[in-house]
């Protein structure tokens, strides 16, 4: 009896390959969900006089020059100059966790997007 149904599936299967082989290829049809994409979201425009206003909280770790953090002990690094794409990867990072260092990730979470592009857009630009 196996045999038979392991036939018959077979026959079943070639001849359904066959009819599609001989069916003449459509190209689909366009549809409303192609034009339904959405464009790419502008980029956040950074402010840096309210980025300035942001980071009154960063200067006291990251103003004092040879500052030095008690718990985990490592030099604390400078922020100032650096530029906007790495100050807000930064930032996002430790705001998703992927980056850690739990003074750090708690001060990113309270921080929307336009808030990191803000503290960028003064960090980057500041002497």
């Amino acid at each position: 009896m196996r045999p038979l149904m392991i036939a018959a599936c077979f026959a079943l299967t070639l001849a359904a390959m066959t009819a599609h082989a001989e069916e003449p290829a459509k190209a689909p049809a366009p549809t409303a969900a192609v034009a339904a994409i959405p464009a790419a979201a502008p980029a956040i425009q950074g402010n840096a006089e309210t980025g300035r206003q942001l980071t009154y909280t960063c200067q006291g770790c990251h103003g004092v020059t040879g500052y030095k953090n008690a718990y985990p002990n490592y030099h604390v690094p400078k922020i100032v100059g650096q530029s906007p794409e790495y100050l807000t990867n930064a930032l996002t990072e430790y705001k998703k966790g992927t980056r850690k260092h739990p003074t750090m990730q708690a001060q990113a979470q309270s921080f929307s997007d336009q808030d990191i592009a803000d503290i960028a857009a003064f960090l980057s630009s500041a002497k």
